[in-house]
């Protein structure tokens, strides 16, 4: 059993990753304020498992091709996956997107605040329903990916369980993260970091929260 975590390293690990995202983080299109509903979870559901900057030099176009739930579910699932073979996951990215677009259709564009609602609509799964509640709804909700989890194990200590989804450690760990008034500064700042310097092989000599890092100061051991 993994001992409680410090309200102490919490404060700290939140503050200096404000730091360095205030000096160091990257500007995407979907972080701009005053985005539709629809271009926010368009953008969340291109990003998975895919670079951001390589989803921040298609993104615009996409919007303009695809304005809006109704154009994208209306749109024919072969052609969609020719354009969306640049970013990879074609097949899959299609098949989410339009399944999606249909069902906002249905829902008249309506996103439920019911979490269990939220999750219940095809293809959002925990990721994209985190995204909804911070960006849309304000709610300090953690975007835990593979990238974030590296960051966040790295420096406070490893998970037990592969899927991330249902490992109680980091998803407890992720909410207290994002518990802070500027959560979504949080969450961008961190997979900014995972992305510029907690990569997999990691620049620790740039991390302004090494000193206390579990994982680099075992490397220094």
């Amino acid at each position: 059993m993994k001992p409680p975590l410090s309200k102490h390293s919490i404060v700290f690990f939140q503050e200096k990753l404000l730091e360095w995202f205030k000096e160091s983080g990257r500007s995407f299109p979907w972080r701009k304020k005053g985005l539709t509903q629809y271009q926010y979870i368009v953008a969340e559901t291109l990003l998975q498992r895919t670079k951001a900057e390589t989803i921040a030099k298609f993104y615009p176009q996409f919007i303009k091709d695809f304005p809006s739930w109704k154009a994208l579910a209306n749109t024919n699932l072969e052609k969609l996956e020719t354009y969306l073979k640049p970013v990879g996951l074609y097949k899959q990215r299609s098949k989410r997107l339009v399944s999606l677009a249909q069902e906002m259709v249905k829902r008249k564009g309506r996103l439920p605040k019911e979490r269990s609602e939220l999750e219940s609509i095809p293809f959002m799964g925990q990721y994209i329903a985190n995204a909804v509640e911070l960006i849309i709804f304000n709610q300090p909700s953690p975007l835990v990916d593979v990238n974030m989890s590296r960051v966040l194990e790295r420096f406070f200590g490893p998970r037990k369980m592969a899927d991330i989804r249902y490992d109680t450690y980091l998803q407890q760990l992720s909410y207290k993260i994002a518990n802070h008034e500027q959560s979504k500064e949080i969450n961008w700042a961190i997979l900014d970091f995972a992305a510029l310097v907690c990569r997999p092989k990691p620049l620790c000599f740039m991390c302004p929260v090494n000193r206390r890092c579990k994982n680099f100061i075992s490397l220094s051991l």
